[in-house]
């Protein structure tokens, strides 16, 4: 069948009407090369297929194309190729790539039962240009996904860094793209919350507020958390002004900390801003308040702590840092929070918590264990971050006198300070006083506290949250500041002080390696 020469227009396509429908394929909203190729079907009667260099599908219908001629479009030797094969008139157009020249990039195959008229032709020669543009636009938007996508991989692996206390590799890796971005000794964190749809803008937006002087993250713990660790000054300011007018866009924010400690600086940040969901202006700073470990002793404290770790100084000291930062992170937050923010799985956080929790004695299942295992942890961070903790494998040589946990605890100024904290309750009629006792006694299970004050489980969760503003500390996130609400009660008796083999009694098996 050879079909009838299209020489006039077609029915519903007057002879100026089609370029303008070409033109309209390149407006932003509608920018398709499957669109163009499926308009170019219906308007020239055809069959048409786009495809790669590589012979790979992009568009249309595939056809069965000469190969000898295919390939001499392919590689260029000639542009475009025009030929009858059997019943079929069949056009061949190249179309070029400005880094492969003059290989084409694409080849535009239309084939229909007549042979092609002049304006058929140039229809396909125009609806070629045309798809090269769009061919060229999806390659560079697709490269700047990826680039985009490799950046911000790069930044959160910086972050991951920070947070395991590996400053030097940090500066290291930043160096490349982002010269001078870590080289001062100190920064604050910041966490800016908003919407998970709009997080990728807002995003874009904390980093052009900071005028690439920050590091901006998007978190992979919270889909609408943005972190931004920011060692210059001015950061603080500028992004409270890119959340002011934005309804339901908080921002946290945490005092100047040592770079070592950016996975303590950034639980600030959070704490912050759930103080800041309260306030009017929609952004807090963490409040310089008074923590428990400074009203202890600080020589007995850095003791007790050491004496806690102390199985540990048996491993390799890379392996040791491992655990300790890990763990911290699984107390602050959660083991799968920890996980997406160190990059590693689940699987690995609880392993290297257990062989935490089996080396020093601990059940971290129990809310006085973790509080009192975070204690020791924080301490021995802050030590080490100030250069204060010897080396592990620096045995003392007069090993000092045990102490105790119930012993720190003791302390007249501590016990002050719990009751104090703990007493901003009593003014509440629903005594939430007894409520969070018996919640934080049975290890954050609202039903066995429930069960244990004989009232409904959904009254301890709402007394709970209730204390939270009270306090000034969030309680059901877990972390740092349910960890201070538990050592108040501790300091006050209301709760027993846990026992931990604080004298390395269960060593477990020191060479056993969990990091991944």
């Amino acid at each position: 069948m050879t079909g009838r020469a299209d020489e006039g227009p077609r029915p519903g396509h007057p002879p100026q009407q089609w370029p303008q429908e070409l033109l309209d394929h390149l407006r932003p909203a509608v920018r398709d090369p499957r669109r163009v190729v499926s308009w170019l079907g219906r308007t020239v009667g055809a069959a048409v297929g786009l495809q790669d260099a590589h012979g790979r599908l992009l568009a249309g219908e595939r056809l069965p194309l000469d190969d000898a001629v295919l390939a001499d479009v392919v590689t260029g030797r000639i542009a475009a190729a025009a030929l009858q094969d059997g019943a079929r008139h069949v056009r061949m157009v190249g179309i070029r790539h400005p880094e492969q020249a003059p290989a084409a990039g694409a080849v535009l195959a239309v084939a229909r039962p007549g042979p092609f008229d002049r304006r058929a032709a140039e229809i396909v020669a125009r609806t070629a240009g045309v798809l090269e543009l769009l061919l060229r636009e999806r390659e560079l938007s697709d490269a700047g996904r990826r680039l985009r996508r490799a950046t911000a991989d790069l930044r959160l692996a910086i972050l991951q860094l920070l947070m395991v206390e590996e400053t030097v590799s940090a500066r290291r890796v930043a160096a490349g793209l982002w010269p001078g971005l870590l080289e001062e000794d100190t920064a604050r964190v910041y966490v800016v919350e908003g919407s998970p749809a709009e997080r990728d803008a807002l995003a874009d937006a904390c980093a052009d507020a900071t005028e690439g002087r920050a590091l901006v993250v998007r978190c992979p713990a919270m889909d609408g958390h943005v972190i931004v660790v920011s060692p210059g000054q001015g950061a603080g300011r500028r992004l409270r002004a890119l959340i002011d007018g934005r309804p339901g866009t908080y921002l946290g924010g945490s005092l100047r900390q040592r770079l070592a400690r950016t996975a303590a600086a950034y639980g600030q940040a959070v704490s912050a801003l759930a103080v800041a969901r309260f306030r009017p202006d929609q952004a807090a700073v963490y409040a310089e308040r008074t923590h428990p470990e400074r009203l202890m002793d600080p020589a007995l404290l850095g003791t007790w702590s050491a004496g806690v770790l102390r199985p540990l100084d048996a491993l390799p000291h890379h392996i040791r840092a491992e655990l300790l930062a890990t763990t911290r992170l699984g107390l602050e937050f959660t083991a799968v929070s920890a996980a997406k923010v160190l990059g590693v799985s689940r699987n690995t956080v609880r392993a290297r918590m257990d062989r935490v929790e089996a080396l020093i004695g601990a059940d971290f299942s129990t809310l006085t264990t973790r509080a009192a295992a975070h204690l020791a942890l924080n301490t021995e961070a802050a030590r080490e971050s100030c250069g204060l903790a010897p080396a592990p494998d620096a045995p003392a040589p007069h090993p000092p006198a045990p102490v105790r946990l119930a012993g720190l605890l003791a302390s007249p100024p501590l016990r002050a300070w719990a009751e104090d904290l703990l007493g901003r309750l009593d003014g509440d009629g629903r005594d939430l006083r007894r409520t969070l006792r018996a919640w934080i006694a049975a290890d954050a299970n609202a039903e066995r506290a429930a069960r244990e004050l004989g009232v409904h489980a959904q009254t301890v969760r709402e007394h709970v949250r209730a204390a939270e503003p009270v306090l000034e500390r969030q309680l059901l996130a877990g972390g740092s500041d349910l960890g201070e609400v538990v050592l108040a009660h501790l300091a006050t008796g209301a709760l027993p002080a846990p026992v931990l083999h604080d004298q390395g009694a269960n060593q477990g098996q020191a060479d056993a390696v969990v990091h991944k």
